[in-house]
């Protein structure tokens, strides 16, 4: 009987990873019911944005890096970003339609309609499917998994890493990292960072 030769890892195709970088209050909210998180917005001192800008720039949006003059780093983790109607709606009612110019840009909506910018995608069905697709793009970086809450259930079975940035505040009822019905799935603790404003980063790693 012949065997057939192992197939070497480095001739695996590498699937673009989708991670959900989320921003949260200790009881585990994203925001207010609204999904108002400006109230997050006072543990942003410097020790804090150079991690950012260092580890996560591609994760600040594009007004946001103009206004602390880092138009120029180049992406490190990300090249695609994803975010539901809410969380595009934030941007829009400042009257920006593309708050990650610097990415590709996709937004999940039934109702928006035709997309406010050349640079925005809109999916409109089948979000998961289109993710999916994303994952499978041969080269690129990875895909940002921007919120809002029933996105995030909706692609649970599709994020393979969380960063967690838990700041040390608490909502008492808001809008929950994860919409209803997400389901119960397992993630193990990669890493932990502590900073002196008292916010933690964690990152997970989905347990297949």
């Amino acid at each position: 009987m012949v065997i057939p030769p192992l197939r070497s890892l480095r001739n695996e195709p590498r699937l673009r990873k989708l991670t959900y970088f989320v921003a949260c209050s200790l009881d585990g909210f994203i925001g207010d019911e609204q999904g108002d998180a400006t109230a997050m917005f006072r543990f942003l001192d410097e020790e804090y944005l150079d991690f950012l800008r260092t580890e996560f720039p591609e994760t600040l949006a594009s007004h946001a890096r103009a206004h602390l003059g880092l138009d120029h780093l180049e992406n490190r983790r990300f090249d695609t970003v994803v975010q539901g109607r809410g969380s595009y709606e934030l941007a829009l009612k400042e009257g920006i339609t593309s708050p990650y110019a610097h990415l590709r840009e996709l937004v999940a909506s039934r109702t928006l309609g035709t997309s406010p910018d050349p640079n925005v995608e809109i999916v409109a069905d089948d979000v998961v499917g289109r993710v999916r697709e994303l994952k499978a793009e041969q080269g690129g970086l990875d895909i940002y998994l921007c919120g809002g809450s029933r996105l995030a259930g909706s692609l649970l079975g599709e994020i393979d890493e969380l960063v967690v940035k838990s700041y040390p505040i608490v909502y008492g009822t808001g809008m929950p990292m994860f919409g209803t019905g997400a389901g119960i799935t397992q993630f193990a603790l990669e890493s932990v960072r502590t900073f002196g404003n008292g916010v933690i980063v964690r990152t997970y790693r989905r347990e297949r």
